[in-house]
């Protein structure tokens, strides 16, 4: 498989809508985690990352241009202590709450997964593409998910949940809503895209570098996290267009 510039993947594509990366810095010493949000209407770009505890929860920048909070008003970053460390959850929407609640009751992340479909928003019938970071007494692996509609059929579901065991020091994985903008928007296709985490030192330059190559127009939000494999300390960067 070919390693992709995560950069200029980002740069080419002017609407991939929301999107995960996740995978090891290339000295193995950090977990890395990002999750961005982008926007076309005036209720989606209406937007901000805040922190609540060790996750992160949308909020609406002007509360009185929220028309409508579903779909865009979750949580998508939730942490569980595990006796070994903890398990990270991103997604890209309430399902994070249905991994959280899953995992938290010995359910497996794919399990935790099976009660939930594409997002209800034909014609696009959004993908919910989710990840959970397993950081267990000094090691580390990661698993990614996409629940999507069967080529726009709402009837039928298609589920993939892909597992890095050992994952490659200096690689990340990316999985992202759309595969470019258009009407109805196209879903991602494929597993999760090889990228390089070569030179991303830390949070804030894979934020800054990500943030520089996010269509300038439609982004909205972007979330960075580090974690120490070995001690489980957490460097946390949270990007928003809306100030």
């Amino acid at each position: 498989m070919k390693i992709e510039s995560l950069f200029d993947y980002l740069a080419g594509n002017s609407y991939p809508g929301r999107g995960i990366v996740t995978g090891v810095t290339s000295d193995g010493k950090f977990a890395v985690s990002a999750y961005f949000i982008m926007g076309r209407s005036e209720n989606s770009r209406n937007r901000v990352f805040v922190e609540d505890g060790r996750g992160i929860r949308t909020q609406a920048f002007d509360s009185s241009k929220m028309k409508d909070p579903s779909l865009i008003i979750y949580a998508p970053v939730r942490v569980i202590t595990t006796a070994g460390g903890t398990d990270t959850v991103v997604t890209n929407g309430d399902q994070t709450d249905t991994a959280y609640d899953g995992m938290s009751k010995g359910l497996t992340f794919e399990q935790s997964l099976r009660s939930r479909t594409f997002e209800p928003d034909g014609p696009n019938y959004t993908p919910r593409i989710s990840s959970v970071l397993h950081i267990d007494s000094g090691k580390f692996c990661y698993e990614m998910s996409i629940l999507k509609s069967d080529m726009g059929d709402p009837e039928s579901s298609n589920r993939y949940t892909f597992s890095y065991e050992n994952p490659k020091k200096g690689v990340g994985r990316f999985i992202h809503t759309y595969r470019g903008d258009g009407n109805p928007l196209p879903s991602f296709e494929g597993e999760p895209v090889a990228v390089s985490l070569d030179g991303m030192k830390d949070a804030k330059t894979l934020a800054d570098k990500m943030w520089q190559n996010l269509n300038a127009d439609n982004k909205v939000s972007l979330f960075v996290r580090y974690i120490e494999i070995a001690s489980g300390k957490e460097e946390t960067v949270i990007i928003n267009k809306n100030k």
